[in-house]
């Protein structure tokens, strides 16, 4: 078994994803008060706040032990993530770009989870009083990575369509 050397250059990507995450995250801690929207637009603000749990503050409401919970599955997934990266031939650009969006994320929350105990969310869209769960880079670029290897799996780039006869 060989490591896939061109994948491993996709981890550009996840570095980038974790440094401007994490640079985010200090701007939010240092510039806005906890839980006091500053407006950017009229369905978008900058709002910090802290989540114990998970997506959508899944298990915040126990006790704690949901932080190291967390830490050791986002870790577990990374591991698998690198190992898909760089012993599988992947020859799409978009699941190589899914899985390092992935990883950059997943980083990105494990080292707040660690640092601060919960996660640094400061991104704040809605519309007529209602609120999207605020998020962050790290949650974005999850979320895009799912949605890119999700998108790959379902139209594959090299799948021949069907001809008119």
């Amino acid at each position: 078994m060989s490591i896939d050397k061109a994948n491993l250059r996709w981890l550009w990507l996840s570095l980038g994803v974790l440094v401007g995450d994490q640079l985010t995250k200090w701007a939010a801690l240092v510039g806005l008060t906890y839980a006091r929207p500053v407006e950017v637009l009229p369905f978008f603000d900058l709002t910090l706040l802290y989540n114990t749990g998970a997506a959508f503050s899944f298990l915040a409401d126990h006790d704690g032990w949901q932080r190291w919970f967390f830490v050791f599955l986002a870790v577990v997934i990374t591991v698998a993530l690198l190992a898909w990266l760089a012993f599988v031939a992947i020859r799409d650009g978009r699941i190589k770009a899914g899985i390092t969006l992935l990883i950059g994320g997943a980083l990105g929350n494990v080292i707040d989870r660690v640092l601060y105990g919960h996660v640094v969310d400061f991104l704040d869209f809605h519309v007529a009083g209602w609120h999207w769960p605020a998020f962050n880079i790290a949650d974005a670029a999850i979320t895009i990575g799912v949605a890119l290897i999700i998108w790959a799996e379902l139209r594959p780039a090299d799948r021949e369509t069907a001809s008119d006869e």
